[in-house]
């Protein structure tokens, strides 16, 4: 039973421009694995996580570098969740993420659906 989902779309020049303003925004935003992706590649990575947060209905409890996206050997995208997020996410009894993430020229965007176990209850 699908309980969430969350579209975010980020210009990835503004995207750039914020972190040259505050570098320190990439310690706080992404985990060190995540760090070391292209420009275009983080841009995508924020916006899932974005999306995450929208298809959840909120942060609470959810940390940014909590939330790490990662790939299967496949290339697909997948979400790996720590600490107080794994928590949030398992309370709200969501059992499966699915996670779209894609960039081209200047935007990058991620689509994320939350499910849960049929009859259970998400609340």
């Amino acid at each position: 039973m699908i309980v969430g989902i969350g579209v975010d779309l980020v210009d990835i020049p503004r995207f750039e421009r914020t972190l040259e303003r505050t570098p320190r925004l990439v310690e706080r935003l992404f985990s060190p694995s995540e760090r070391e992706r292209p420009l275009r590649s983080l841009a995508a990575r924020y916006a899932a996580k974005e999306a995450l947060i929208k298809a959840l209905g909120g942060s609470d409890g959810v940390h940014w570098t909590e939330i790490e996206v990662a790939s299967e050997a496949s290339g697909r995208p997948v979400f790996v969740l720590t600490g107080s997020t794994a928590a949030a996410v398992e309370d709200r009894g969501i059992t499966m993420m699915h996670l779209s993430m894609s960039h081209d020229a200047n935007l990058a965007t991620a689509y994320v659906i939350a499910e849960a176990a049929p009859g259970s209850d998400p609340t």
